[in-house]
C-alpha cells in the first residue's frame, strides 16, 4: 500500500512548538499521584493474569511510535470492538497546558482499532513493565487502566494487554466534531511538545505500517488547516 502525502508536516510542528517547563503533576479531585507501592502491585497483578507464556502489548497511540520497552517480534494487529479515539483529557502538562490543555488517544469501546502488537521479553520482563506502567499510570485511580484484550494477527490470534479509557472516569471526553478536535490540536502545547506533533508521529507512522485511519487522516489535514490560518506565511 503507497503511502499518502500527509498535510500536516514539521513544518507545521515547528510553528506550533514552544519551550515550556514541567509544572509538575496537576490533580484532579480525588486523584493521587501514583507511588512506588501502587507500580509495583501492579506489574505483580500483570504478571499474575498473564495469559499463557507469551505477554504481548497492544499499541494503539504513542505505543506505536515510542514503545518504550524492549520487544522481540512486532506485529500488526486488529482489535474488534475497540476504536483509537481523542477522549483522554484534559492534559494540562504532557502536550498542553492551563490555557491550551490536550486532548490524548485512548482506546474506546465500540468498533476495530488497528494497532501494533508487540512481544516483550520474557528474560528481562518484569523490568520492562516497570518502565511501561510508570510512563502509562501516573495517577490513582487512571482513566485508562490496564485490561487484556483479544486481537487478530497474520500470525494468528493474540491476547493483548493494552489502556483501555474508562468511561466513567471524569477525564472521559466524548462527543466532540472533528472541527472542535482540530481547535484543540492545533494550539495545546505542553512541556514534551504539542498535540500537532503527537498527532503527526501517530499519522506517519500508521501510513508507514499501512495502517488508514480514517479520522485521523482527516485530523491532520484540518489541523494543519488551523495551524496555516494561525500563522500565514509561516511554512
Amino acid at each position: 500500500m503507497a503511502r499518502r502525502a500527509m498535510r500536516l508536516t514539521a513544518g507545521h510542528v515547528a510553528m506550533v512548538h514552544r519551550q515550556l517547563p514541567d509544572p509538575g503533576p496537576i490533580l484532579l479531585p480525588g486523584i493521587r499521584p501514583a507511588t512506588d507501592d501502587d507500580y509495583a502491585a501492579m506489574v505483580e497483578r500483570l504478571l499474575a493474569t498473564m495469559p499463557g507464556d507469551a505477554f504481548w502489548l497492544f499499541g494503539y497511540g504513542s505505543l506505536i511510535w515510542n514503545p518504550e520497552t524492549a520487544f522481540v517480534e512486532r506485529r500488526v494487529a486488529l482489535a474488534r470492538g475497540w476504536h483509537r479515539r481523542f477522549c483522554l483529557g484534559w492534559d494540562y502538562r504532557f502536550r498542553g497546558n492551563p490555557e491550551q490543555p490536550g486532548l490524548m488517544l485512548a482506546l474506546d469501546r465500540g468498533g476495530q482499532c488497528k494497532g501494533v502488537a508487540y512481544r516483550l521479553p520474557s528474560a528481562t520482563l518484569e523490568e520492562e513493565l516497570h518502565k511501561l506502567i510508570r510512563r502509562e499510570m501516573s495517577m490513582v485511580p487512571t482513566a485508562f487502566p490496564p485490561r487484556w484484550i483479544e486481537t487478530r494477527t497474520e500470525g494468528g490470534p493474540v491476547r493483548a494487554l493494552t489502556f483501555a479509557m474508562n468511561r466513567n472516569s471524569g477525564r472521559y471526553i466524548a462527543g466532540l466534531s472533528h472541527a472542535a478536535l482540530a481547535d484543540i490540536l492545533a494550539r495545546a502545547c505542553g512541556f514534551r511538545g504539542s498535540m500537532a506533533e503527537y498527532l503527526l508521529a501517530t499519522v506517519s507512522q500508521l501510513e508507514e505500517l499501512g495502517i488508514r485511519d480514517r479520522n485521523l487522516w482527516r485530523l491532520q489535514e484540518l489541523v494543519a488547516e488551523r495551524i496555516e490560518a494561525a500563522y500565514p506565511g509561516g511554512l
